[in-house]
């Protein structure tokens, strides 16, 4: 007797668990279902799209020949779904277009280089494997050839407005050579006599049928994507409001003329701290400033109240207007 009870138990028990199995397997099966659903409905990527036409300085890009329109492509979509990094440069240009802006034009520079800077450094005083510096990324002896002071404690190549000037007069000589900004931008990153040969053994006269290295055949095409997303950010799904932006920071000169013992005691004179002093002026690279020749140099210092966000964004007429748009955010659909 306790036999057969003991034999019917272990069949209901075995009977219990392959129901629950199934059931538990089918309610598996449909959550699943369920959430790929969801996923599909929610969750949607787009194709970038080709703009009409794009040009580098006025200089167009010929869209029809495959190559080129797939390179553009390449570099539109990495830039307008990198959003970190995309974000961060409009932030970054709202502050620093406006100091290299006037520089290129009064050194007769088109207006677009400044995306090179951009490209170069994300507009940041980053130092490049080969040792490149700067926003404009010049190697030390470029930048030596182009009247930049480089030592142990000075190095211009991080004083913003003497790199530009210093920028604008390599592309004006590489303009001379070849009569065309595309390929003088070229040059910026290879070099004059890299692009001169490579023109020369290819019998070619153009950027766009050049075959290149890697990072000097994307060099344009990431200007002109990142041109193109820049200039039409709500197109590329960039809504940032004018009050997300990085704002310039107003400051003036110091003339400097003697040398400075100890840059510490120097910001604490100007009633600022000794980060400050090294943010504004990068291109001190000790704690001193040796001056034994009484050279002019100029330290900028900010004025006083604009290191607090809310005296910076007073500056900011429209904070809740789109960058480049008309609309506010409440009525973005």
């Amino acid at each position: 007797m306790n036999r057969i009870i003991i034999y019917i138990s272990g069949v209901l028990i075995i009977g219990i668990v392959l129901v629950l199995f199934v059931f538990s397997s089918g309610k598996n099966k449909k959550s699943d279902q369920d959430y790929r659903k969801a996923f599909s409905r929610h969750y949607k990527i787009f194709n970038v799209g080709m703009p009409e036409n794009v040009n580098f300085c006025n200089e167009d890009a010929p869209l029809d020949l495959y190559y080129v329109r797939e390179s553009l492509d390449r570099e539109l979509t990495v830039n307008t779904y990198w959003h970190s990094s995309t974000l961060l440069l409009f932030k970054r240009a709202y502050r620093w277009f406006p100091v290299i802006e006037p520089i290129l034009k009064e050194n007769g520079v088109p207006d677009d280089f400044k995306y090179l800077a951009l490209i170069e450094s994300n507009l940041t005083n980053v130092v490049s494997p080969a040792g490149a510096a700067g926003f404009w990324q010049f190697l030390k002896s470029t930048g030596k050839t182009y009247d930049l002071e480089i030592n142990k404690m000075i190095d211009e190549r991080y004083n913003l407005e003497k790199a530009t000037i210093a920028a604008c007069k390599y592309i004006n000589e590489a303009h001379e050579i070849y009569h065309n900004w595309t390929l003088a931008a070229a040059s910026f990153n290879a070099g004059k006599d890299r692009i001169t040969n490579a023109l020369e053994d290819q019998k070619i006269t153009n950027y766009y049928d050049l075959y290149l290295n890697p990072e000097t055949s994307r060099y344009i095409y990431r200007i002109l994507a990142l041109k193109e997303i820049h200039n039409k950010p709500s197109a590329y799904g960039f809504y940032l409001r004018e009050k997300d932006l990085y704002p310039s920071i107003p400051y003036y000169e110091v003339d400097v003329d003697t040398t400075v013992t100890n840059l510490v005691g120097f910001a604490n004179k100007m009633d600022i701290n000794y980060k400050i002093l090294k943010e504004f002026n990068p291109w001190l690279r000790g704690d001193n400033l040796p001056n034994s020749t009484e050279k002019k140099y100029k330290i900028k210092i900010p004025k006083k109240g604009y290191l607090k966000y809310d005296q910076l964004s007073r500056q900011i007429k429209q904070k809740h207007l789109i960058y480049k748009d008309t609309i506010r955010i409440d009525e973005i659909r």
